[in-house]
């Protein structure tokens, strides 16, 4: 379902590039949008994984430099059944995370410093289990790829009132068409995105309770995550808004609104579903509470990952 999923959206990104491309030059136009289309898709689900880490300037981070959080990833892997992802940290003051990475063979996930700072080990485990459960779902192929391509889209677009002009482009549909391409393409990438995050998050949610083995701590995390990212402002995401439905909440606002324009669920149906999901635990003889991956309340400091924070400047946050 999901290779099928992917194939789809790819050909129907690939669609709109060539769509655009007829609309800016015609059936010359085109072509070459075909051609580049086809070179991005390539490119897409060999590279886009590294472009996202890229865009945050994401530092990978081992056992020897971030202990505390490399081993509950670790664990909580290991309680999924994957294997060892990639583990990456960037600097940011909003709480937040995402997974990205073709396959579980090939994934990474990427926590905020202000995530590991501002959130409990309780709460860190719950995000972490939920960007494994995109990993174990094979959503992250999916996000990569659309969020480079839906980047590309609307720049193309934004392109489009410039090379469109000029007269001797064969555009059929003239100024119109100009206009069509500039709004209805990165539009309809926008739509993509939405749909594919909004279906996805609830399926992640449940299942990254039951890695992490406590729906409560996602709960508790997710109130923080979506309070701090509207008065906290991420410029990266800002630079990059493609990428904001990689992410457990939205970055680039605090969407209230569970309509057909939010990029995430409703924040509040997602921590209700999680809380009657915790009524389900306790009424389970069966369950059991993953306390491998909690770390020691006694160290509090920062994974040290390469800032320029200096070396007699205090650390915050239940990491070592």
């Amino acid at each position: 379902m999901n290779t099928m999923r992917t194939a789809m959206l790819l050909a129907f990104m690939t669609a709109l590039f060539m769509g655009v491309g007829f609309l800016i030059g015609g059936r010359g136009g085109m072509m070459i949008a075909f051609l580049i289309a086809a070179g991005m898709n390539l490119f897409s689900y060999w590279n886009s994984d590294r472009m996202v880490l890229s865009a945050y300037r994401a530092q990978q981070v081992d056992e020897s430099n971030a202990p505390e959080f490399f081993r509950m990833i670790r664990d909580l892997s290991a309680n999924a059944g994957l294997p060892m992802p990639k583990v990456y940290i960037y600097e940011s003051p909003q709480p937040n995370a995402f997974a990205t990475g073709r396959n579980p063979q090939n994934a990474a996930v990427a926590a905020s410093t202000g995530l590991l700072q501002q959130l409990t080990p309780e709460e860190v485990a719950g995000v972490m289990a939920h960007e494994l459960a995109h990993v174990q779902n094979r959503d992250t192929l999916t996000m990569t790829v659309t969020a480079t391509l839906a980047g590309a889209i609307s720049m193309l677009g934004n392109f489009a009132f410039f090379l469109g002009g000029n007269r001797e482009n064969n555009n059929p549909l003239g100024f119109i068409g100009v206009l069509v391409a500039m709004i209805v393409a990165p539009f309809a990438a926008m739509l993509v995105q939405m749909a594919i995050s909004r279906t996805r998050e609830y399926s992640a949610d449940r299942r990254g309770a039951e890695i992490c083995g406590n729906p409560l701590w996602l709960a508790s995390a997710l109130a923080k995550i979506a309070g701090a990212a509207q008065v906290i402002h991420n410029a990266d995401a800002e630079r990059n808004p493609a990428t904001a439905h990689m992410f457990i909440i939205n970055p680039l606002s605090g969407e209230r609104m569970d309509n057909l324009f939010s990029t995430h669920p409703n924040t509040e149906n997602r921590i209700a579903a999680l809380q009657s999901m915790a009524a389900e635990f306790r009424s389970s003889p069966s369950t059991q509470t993953f306390a491998a991956a909690r770390p020691s309340r006694t160290t509090r400091s920062v994974p040290n990952t390469g800032s320029a924070r200096g070396n007699d400047e205090p650390r915050k946050g239940p990491w070592s």
